[in-house]
């Protein structure tokens, strides 16, 4: 079981990393699925034996307050339906935490409830932000739960240039959900959920 990690160094190797999956050129994404409200794309993963998924989609709302309601805080758990609890473990500073959740069961429960402990960050990108996060191997897991873990993964959102009041979000997410899976299930519950990601969001933001 791991100590909690010196921030500095760890936020800074998380967000270089997410700019280089930001930089990957569009010949190498394959989509996964696309609905009205976002575009889902996925290449192998560098980290583990799964995917890097991309997705992005315009959110009508300023940067500021869709980046609120993505990272740790009192917003996520009230509108996140795949998200079941949220503790904030350890605070370092006011963009930097330690969180433990918990999600729910997916696929008629073929994918049984998860937990996760993710070390999160967020930080100024270009004209907007950055919030992003990676897995710890820290505390003891909760009865009836898996423990997964996220490799690096997090959200840019930006202001759109000809409407400042809308926001181009685009996430990379690659979790490994661990336990007996196929593959397959895996796959088809990360391009739902984060399909699913952008129009709760929606819905929450216009609430």
């Amino acid at each position: 079981m791991e100590l909690l990690p010196d921030p500095a160094p760890l936020a800074s190797r998380l967000q270089d990393t997410l700019l280089r999956y930001h930089s990957i050129a569009d010949s190498e994404w394959r989509v996964a699925r696309k609905t009205k409200d976002a575009v889902v794309w996925r290449k192998p993963s560098e980290e583990f034996s799964g995917y890097l998924y991309k997705a992005q989609g315009v959110v009508e709302d300023v940067t500021n307050r869709i980046v609120d309601h993505i990272r740790p805080g009192p917003y996520r758990l009230d509108w996140d339906s795949l998200m079941t609890t949220m503790d904030i473990v350890e605070t370092f500073e006011e963009n930097c935490c330690v969180m433990r959740y918990t999600t729910a069961g997916q696929l008629w429960n073929i994918i049984a409830p998860r937990e996760f402990v993710d070390f999160s960050y967020t930080t100024s990108y270009k004209d907007g932000l950055l919030s992003c996060g990676v897995s710890l191997n820290y505390g003891e897991v909760r009865p009836n739960f898996v423990r997964g873990f996220n490799h690096p993964c997090g959200w840019f959102c930006v202001p759109l240039k000809d409407c400042p009041s809308h926001s181009l979000l685009t996430g990379y997410i690659q979790t490994e959900l661990r336990g007996m899976l196929p593959q397959s299930a895996v796959d088809t519950a990360m391009a739902s959920t984060l399909a699913n990601f952008y129009s709760d969001l929606k819905k929450a933001l216009k609430s």
